[in-house]
């Protein structure tokens, strides 16, 4: 039988991006770049976001794509953000029909990719988030449907302090907080609990602190106690540009996300109580119960 810390590496590893899929993120960022380069001027596109950081879960759905457009696209700057996130989704309808869906910065597209049972894809991407981007300096502008106007983000300071953090906690931090995404896209919860993903990666920023303790599950335990605590804190973008990353979510959705995380925390410690009395089957089936099918009983 899987000791707990086997389980927690093993499950670590599932969620894991490999080169198969890496190699399909790829082609897909192609194709999507090469039909988009007959509709707009684009100066290049780049993977990023959580897939760049290496904090991407799986299954593997919604990477994002930045396409930077060349200064022959500048109108869209002095326009409302809907003007360029509908002339963005009007086209990808051409190409996709429904399955292009516009976002509040983004258009998603589906490849009509349906995982598993094990939330298995065949190591392909089952959708991407197009978005519109032009260069500013160093950092980049984006549009921003809800708020009316174009934001300021950089994609590689975001990566820069997940790295500084995973180095910081002895290279654990990015799979526990892969973890706490897995869980979050646990269907039983319905909506996930903590929208967007990424702030769940901002919170990390801080609530995994003091170094790693040496036992994956009581610092999953710690962890979704701090993220209940703090989950109506104000989380600012790390970059120091755009908007609160927790903007996203009202007082309505923080109380349900908090109730989500406090029944987290108890069934970790129900789980770690387990294996104080010996009983590590029964452990592992209730972490398997916590997170989901990638996390193995075998």
């Amino acid at each position: 039988m899987l000791t707990i810390d086997e389980a927690f590496r093993k499950f670590k590893s599932r969620l894991e991006l490999n080169d198969k899929e890496q190699k399909n993120a790829s082609a897909r960022q192609q194709e999507v770049r090469d039909y988009l380069d007959t509709k707009f001027k684009i100066d290049r596109s780049f993977l990023t976001g959580s897939y760049a950081r290496w904090t991407k879960t799986k299954p593997l759905k919604d990477v994002d794509i930045f396409f930077v457009l060349k200064s022959a696209e500048d109108h869209y700057r002095t326009k409302a953000p809907a003007v360029v996130l509908t002339d963005f989704h009007d086209a990808l309808v051409e190409k996709y029909g429904n399955k292009a869906t516009r976002q509040n910065r983004s258009i998603n597209v589906d490849f009509g990719v349906k995982a598993d049972v094990n939330d298995n894809t065949d190591y392909r991407v089952i959708s991407v988030d197009v978005v519109p981007a032009f260069d500013k300096g160093s950092d980049f502008e984006i549009p921003d449907d809800e708020l009316g106007r174009w934001i300021m983000t950089n994609p590689q300071t975001h990566a820069d302090k997940a790295v500084a953090a995973h180095q910081a906690y002895s290279s654990e931090w990015k799979g526990l907080a892969r973890m706490v995404k897995y869980w979050n896209n646990n269907p039983k919860h319905g909506e996930k609990p903590i929208k967007p993903s990424f702030l769940i990666e901002v919170m990390a920023l801080q609530c995994l602190h003091g170094g790693w303790g040496g036992s994956f599950d009581r610092e999953m335990q710690a962890f979704f106690a701090t993220l209940a605590d703090r989950i109506f804190d104000e989380w600012p973008d790390p970059a120091g540009l755009g908007p609160p990353i927790s903007n996203g979510m009202d007082a309505a959705r923080k109380s349900r996300a908090r109730d989500l995380l406090r029944a987290a925390e108890r069934e970790a410690t129900l789980a770690i109580d387990h294996v104080r009395r010996g009983r590590t089957g029964e452990a592992l089936r209730a972490w398997r119960e916590l997170f989901g099918p990638k996390f193995p009983l075998s």
